[in-house]
């Protein structure tokens, strides 16, 4: 008896994170997180801005992704001329 109802146990216990995770979707903290939601009018100033979930809010400190990837800048090496000491002799170390 007690061997079936450990089966059961095991089995729900394996179950149920693997349900919520299917089921669970795509879920966002704020619905401007969304890119679907960028265009609506919840998420355009002024009215977000009084919530502060706007996308320019909710990404503070990050590049906004709707710009898209960086541009890459490559320069090349040694095109930055070294410091040179404009002191006298023995000053600079």
């Amino acid at each position: 008896m007690n061997d079936k109802k450990l089966f059961k146990w095991v089995i729900l216990l394996l179950l149920l994170p693997i349900g919520l995770a299917y089921f669970g979707g795509d879920r966002f903290r704020y619905p401007c997180q969304d890119p679907d939601n960028w265009e609506k009018e919840m998420c355009k100033m002024p009215r977000c801005d009084v919530t502060r979930t706007c996308p320019e809010h909710i990404f503070k400190g990050q590049r906004d992704p709707r710009l898209g990837p960086p541009p890459t800048r490559v320069e090349p090496m040694g095109a930055t001329p070294a410091p040179t000491c404009q002191q006298p002799a023995g000053a600079c170390k």
